[in-house]
């Protein structure tokens, strides 16, 4: 089974559910995690409660979104990889500093005790700038992978990174292997 997380990248939450149908779609069993801000907002990019249903029909369970609920996913719930799509910069300094506190910082602080693969798919608007320590950070740990990023739009945010979803399986499929997929950079 694994685990996937939704960070609060509003704006890349229909890319994020994309690859999440793909990976039901290509057999995987899959646990939902949300943050408790993506599970209680409201934005122009949707209603927090049409993304729950919407995650809970389509993994067929209950999604865990308190620090309690996801403390067990890495001693008593073993999960295969667990993926954070989207996973913000603050999400990303959070884990990089040991910080547990929501929901999906827990998830991955719990899986990475088993050393198992974490899948990060970044998007953050600082990146570039103070979250690039964290990526080094992260980089440098064992079990942690990258979706390949790229600058979304350098003219006007020139600090920022998203990933591409579109290579979330082929990088899950390394991670499993214990590699990083293609380059870092696009």
């Amino acid at each position: 089974m694994l685990g996937y997380a939704f960070c609060g990248s509003f704006c890349t939450h229909a890319a994020a559910l994309r690859e999440l149908e793909r990976l039901v779609e290509n057999g995987y069993e899959v646990q939902p995690i949300l943050s408790e801000t993506v599970k209680g907002t409201d934005t122009r990019f949707g209603r927090a409660q049409d993304l729950c249903l919407a995650v809970e029909s389509l993994c067929k369970r209950k999604i865990i979104h308190t620090v309690v609920d996801a403390e067990p996913l890495g001693p008593e719930i073993r999960l295969e990889a667990l993926i954070l799509a989207p996973c913000t910069g603050n999400t990303l300094a959070k884990i990089a500093n040991g910080i547990t506190d929501t929901a999906v910082c827990m998830a991955a602080k719990a899986h990475l005790r088993r050393d198992a693969p974490l899948i990060i798919s970044l998007a953050s608007n600082d990146a570039l700038s103070a979250n690039l320590k964290n990526i080094a950070t992260l980089l440098s740990r064992k079990c942690v992978y990258f979706v390949p990023m790229k600058q979304d739009d350098p003219e006007k945010k020139p600090h920022s990174l998203v990933a591409d979803f579109s290579l979330l399986q082929p990088t899950l499929a390394a991670a499993l292997e214990g590699k990083q997929f293609r380059r870092l950079f696009l």
